[in-house]
């Protein structure tokens, strides 16, 4: 092949999904516009935020050109290692406001809970997959003590929000791999029946947010502020917004979080229902090319693994937007390639980079 035929970035894009990338930037986009109006114009704010995306973008890249026989054979160290983290955490962690999450390496601070998001779908779906031809009740059994030794190690830290969503992550694979109906209504009841356990194990401040759900005003300057400062800016914006940079709430320091966990109160004050819905737009073209990926996925493991991906990344905006509007209690979940914070930004792209990889390389898998 002539040397002129050839695409100079051809090496750079191969591997990407052009679709996915496309919907991503601009979700990202209207999140790094939205964050300079929250900071009040603070530019530092706003380039740390750009260089956490361009990290996340370039670990994106490197995952996406993973052929997928490398990462289902990592899927196992990378669960082991997750798992010895977390142990570490609880002997070894620095404790923040009550909370033990992060790990000290030396060079560096990590929070092992966050590569959990990944690993626990990885390593339940290689276990599916390698069963896949014989795959009994056992075998949902034994994914679910897969499943339930992270979650219980990071409800130890504790960190409700992180657990329920590999909660959500690991039930997605679950489900996808066939679990019965019947099982799943079972568990079902047998969770509503065992809320009066888990109320008893829950901390003071864990009760409390339930509790404002029911009813903010209670404590209108306590646990509920968050809530009702959020839905007055929510509900504030009306059909179109007060315009970019002209929200009260935020700019009047009303709302609480307005960079982080409550972006999206200072986006909805200021683009009211409109930018609401192309916001929302923008998530569903995310969602629906991941669901796509998923379905066109040539193995259980990469039909798993790409449809967990996908629904937990559905299950973190509506948890976030529940939260918001005071449907749900506050968790601290970010609004996905939104919010301020590098942490959760590399999961998520992570996450799209293995979707890539699935899209990108859909040659069938050795077992291993």
């Amino acid at each position: 092949m002539s040397m002129t035929n050839v695409r100079p970035w051809h090496f750079l894009t191969r591997y990407i999904d052009s679709f996915l990338l496309l919907s991503i930037l601009l979700v990202m986009a209207v999140g790094l516009a939205t964050l300079y109006s929250a900071t009040d114009g603070n530019l530092s704010r706003v380039t740390n935020q750009a260089v956490n995306m361009a990290v996340a973008l370039v670990i994106m890249w490197l995952v996406a050109n993973i052929p997928l026989q490398y990462m289902m054979r990592l899927a196992l160290p990378i669960y082991v290692v997750g798992i010895i983290l977390l142990i570490g955490v609880t002997l070894f962690g620095e404790i923040n406001n009550g909370a033990r999450r992060w790990l000290n390496i030396g060079i560096t601070r990590i929070q092992p809970s966050e590569l959990m998001k990944i690993a626990v779908p990885l390593m339940m779906a290689w276990y599916f997959d390698k069963h896949e031809a014989t795959l009994r009740l056992r075998d949902y059994i034994v994914a679910t003590m897969i499943l339930l030794l992270p979650v219980l190690l990071i409800l130890r830290q504790p960190d409700l929000g992180t657990a329920l969503l590999i909660i959500f992550s690991g039930f997605y694979v679950l489900f996808l791999a066939g679990l019965s109906w019947r099982i799943i209504i079972g568990l079902l009841v047998a969770g509503a029946g065992s809320l009066p356990i888990l109320w008893s194990m829950m901390h003071g401040y864990q009760k409390k947010r339930v509790m404002t759900l029911i009813d903010p005003t209670e404590d209108a300057l306590g646990a509920g502020y968050h809530s009702i400062q959020s839905t007055i800016a929510v509900g504030s914006g009306g059909i179109m917004g007060k315009g970019w940079q002209n929200g009260t709430q935020a700019h009047l320091d009303f709302l609480p979080e307005k960079s982080t966990d409550f972006i999206f109160a200072v986006f909805s004050e200021e683009f009211g229902i409109v930018g609401n819905s192309l916001l929302l737009l923008l998530y569903l073209l995310v969602i629906g090319r991941g669901l796509v990926i998923a379905v066109n996925a040539s193995t259980q493991f990469t039909r798993l693994v790409a449809g967990s991906i996908t629904l937990t990344f559905f299950t973190y905006i509506f948890v976030n937007i529940g939260m918001v509007v005071g449907i749900l209690p506050v968790v601290g979940v970010p609004l996905p390639l939104f919010s301020y914070g590098g942490t959760s930004m590399v999961t998520m792209l992570l996450g799209f980079g293995i979707l890539m990889s699935i899209q990108m390389h859909p040659t069938k898998l050795v077992k291993t």
